[in-house]
């Protein structure tokens, strides 16, 4: 408001996006809701309205005209028969202009020689917003930022981006990258004399441990997890990946194609190290006896219930995280998933921009957590 009072913006609908814009919105990932919200709010919005003249008094106009309008514009004005003459032109130019035009000496319009409009070059005139009956939706509606929206599903790009948070940089192998502060120290000990030193690069020691849930109602989310699944390849150097069905119980496997060709989860726990993260990858969405008592999978009798095996992992694994492509407000509907989220310590996160940025991070820090544990009903 203290922005409009100040006269930043004229009566274009486009300058006032860009002011809200710009005083409203405090970070990126918002620039594409406030996008969302402002068309939906403003849809059918014109710069010039029809109903213009009859919705604002003439004697606020006449007073406002005559407060900008220096005594050079004035006595040009009336060169021109006066204010009187210029408001009735105006009016009749309203009542008969049917489209936007731009240059020309007649119409209301931009860029012209009209005494009507903008960004024209005639003295003996007044300025109208930004000329002609445009319609402003084309700014926002080109959802130009939707891929910073931190709650939008992401595309491999930014996941890739998202992913290089799980970094752990060494330098390891042979010495290939150029030393810039040792070759100076060197060369300075030498006497001037240049003496280079080298270093290994810097390498992504990260190793990482992924687990997908595959099949039934993870069908539905397979293209995003396939993102996620290649972002993953291409940034981890160190990754191992296997899959299980709703639960983790005796066996996982290798090749969703091949699940005949099962290996010992037990033998999974063994082969890898506490230095592993684990991301876990699945909707939670399964009945709570799957989780809870033996026997409960749904395609074969598992002799030890699942939490057992998520128990086993944990005790194994204490950097882990849980990413969900279900939204997060849909949760709570589920109780499987309340249960995970739960034995998670709550390190449960969306497929998002922000739940997948909070994952990576917990990987590091697991006292970083998604959402109230107090309160399943706070997820947006």
């Amino acid at each position: 408001m203290e922005a409009l009072d100040q006269g930043l913006c004229t009566e274009s609908i486009d300058e006032f996006y860009y002011l809200s814009r710009t005083i409203l919105v405090k970070h990126e990932g918002q620039l594409d809701r406030f996008d969302v919200l402002f068309g939906k709010y403003f849809k059918g919005i014109t710069d010039v309205d029809a109903d213009f003249w009859a919705e604002i008094p003439e004697e606020w106009l006449r007073a406002e005209l005559s407060r900008a309008l220096s005594k050079e514009d004035i006595a040009a004005i009336e060169s021109m028969g006066g204010l009187d003459a210029l408001m009735e032109r105006f009016k009749q130019l309203l009542q008969e202009q049917q489209e936007r035009h731009e240059g020309g000496n007649k119409w209301i319009g931009t860029g012209g020689t009209s005494p009507f409009g903008s960004q024209g070059i005639n003295p003996e005139g007044f300025r109208l917003g930004k000329g002609g009956q445009r319609n402003a939706m084309k700014v926002w509606d080109k959802r130009q930022y939707a891929n910073l929206d931190d709650r939008v599903e992401l595309n491999t790009r930014n996941l890739k981006l998202i992913l290089k948070r799980l970094r752990e940089l060494s330098r390891e192998g042979i010495a290939n990258e150029l030393d810039m502060k040792g070759t100076i120290r060197k060369t300075s000990e030498n006497a001037g004399m240049l003496d280079i030193s080298m270093i290994p690069s810097k390498k992504n020691k990260v190793k990482v441990l992924m687990l997908l849930d595959i099949g039934g109602s993870m069908d539905e989310h397979v293209e995003m997890c396939s993102r996620l699944f290649s972002a993953a390849r291409h940034e981890f150097k160190h990754l191992e990946y296997y899959y299980f069905h709703n639960c983790l119980y005796e066996h996982i496997w290798k090749n969703n194609s091949r699940r005949g060709e099962r290996m010992s989860t037990w033998e999974l726990i063994h082969t890898y190290n506490k230095d592993y993260k684990l991301i876990f990858v699945g909707d939670a969405a399964m009945s709570p006896v799957e989780i809870m008592y033996r026997g409960g999978s749904v395609e074969y009798w598992n002799e030890e219930p699942g939490m057992v095996w998520l128990q086993r992992m944990k005790d194994q694994f204490p950097n882990m995280a849980w990413i969900n492509p279900t939204p997060a407000y849909q949760w709570r509907y589920y109780e499987s998933t309340e249960i995970i989220r739960k034995f998670m310590d709550f390190r449960m996160f969306p497929m998002s921009l922000e739940g997948i940025t909070l994952a990576m991070k917990s990987l590091k820090n697991p006292k970083i957590i998604y959402g109230d544990p107090n309160n399943s009903q706070t997820y947006e």
